[in-house]
């Protein structure tokens, strides 16, 4: 089991935080400290072909496996209507941010391979914020099972309209028209390594299968225990902000390699494909990249966001600040 510990004086700031069920809004003086992983054989596991899949009666199973693991998938907690729902809005969301039908809120030029944003501008791989146009996802993120998982791993967590992007609508295709396809190595919080945010676990409701065809995430399972280095090196130039930490796992285990700065192959690593409707959970010091679709005609759209259990931001403007180190 798990057990809180005091972790110094109480959150004062919660605008625009909504805190997971059953956590008080003046912020606790308490933190959730996850217990021990199971031995390394448990991460190895077998590989059946639902390993790492639960279902919605399973969140104690669900979240022994994350805690091994890094991730793990919740089969069956969206019925087939309500992920019909949820991509019909949010392609109409996608529609609209194209036609400046939007908030310029909406958009983004930060997650994609588009500096100058000529090709945004004309086709939109994200809708950051979709949780203020899609009424599915906002009932999913009232999800009573999606909270209790969240919460057995993270203790009291977070979610914030604040935070740097919402909950997001992401589009990936192969197409010249698309400013993203794929994305190299990294864990979330090489993102803001300066953030006391940290840490997390984000979800990712997956709109399309996947395959080799449209593209997949790729793993390494228990890595989430290393304490993988800040970005100081990394593909697109990206400035580490002065304060932050120099590396962050769950423990102080260095990995046993050097994270690679594009998209090689990791010894260890697992593809892992999703059913339409999957719910995927990862954790934020996950070693995790997704791969190129094969197909050129093919279409990978899902749903992410993120619950934290660190301090929240409320308006600290480090809270805007975003390391692109991942390779695109």
């Amino acid at each position: 089991m798990g057990e809180y510990r005091r972790c110094g004086p109480a959150v004062s700031k919660w605008a625009g935080q909504r805190p997971a069920p059953g956590v008080r809004a003046t912020g606790d003086t308490l933190r959730f400290v996850p217990p021990d992983p199971p031995p390394d054989s448990a991460v190895l596991g077998p590989r059946a072909p639902d390993w790492g899949v639960f279902g919605p009666g399973e969140v104690g199973e669900a979240a022994a496996f994350f805690t091994a693991n890094g991730w793990v998938t919740l089969r069956g907690l969206l019925s087939d209507r309500a992920v019909t729902a949820m991509t019909d809005e949010c392609a109409t969301a996608q529609r609209q941010l194209v036609a400046d039908e939007l908030d310029a809120r909406h958009g983004t030029v930060i997650l994609v391979d588009d500096p100058d944003g000529t090709r945004t501008a004309a086709f939109a791989n994200y809708v950051v914020h979709v949780d203020d146009l899609s009424p599915t996802v906002t009932g999913f993120m009232a999800s009573p099972v999606l909270n209790t998982f969240v919460s057995s791993v993270l203790g009291p967590a977070w979610w914030s309209d604040l935070e740097r992007f919402g909950v997001v609508f992401q589009d990936a295709r192969p197409s010249a028209a698309s400013s993203y396809s794929r994305i190299g190595w990294h864990t979330d919080w090489q993102s803001g390594p300066n953030l006391d945010i940290w840490p997390s676990v984000a979800f990712t409701v997956h709109l399309d299968a996947t395959s080799p065809d449209n593209g997949f995430l790729r793993v390494v399972p228990g890595s989430h225990r290393w304490a993988t280095p800040a970005p100081y090196v990394n593909v697109n130039g990206a400035v580490v902000p002065e304060g932050s930490r120099s590396a962050l796992g769950h423990t102080a285990t260095p990995p046993p390699q050097p994270m690679p700065l594009r998209f090689e192959k990791v010894p260890g690593e697992i593809a892992l494909y999703a059913e339409r409707g999957d719910v995927l959970f990862h954790d934020a010091y996950l070693w995790h990249a997704a791969a190129r679709a094969t197909s050129d005609e093919s279409v990978r759209r899902h749903v992410r966001g993120s619950f934290y259990a660190g301090t929240p931001m409320g308006d600290d403007a480090r809270y805007d600040e975003f390391v692109k180190n991942a390779a695109r």
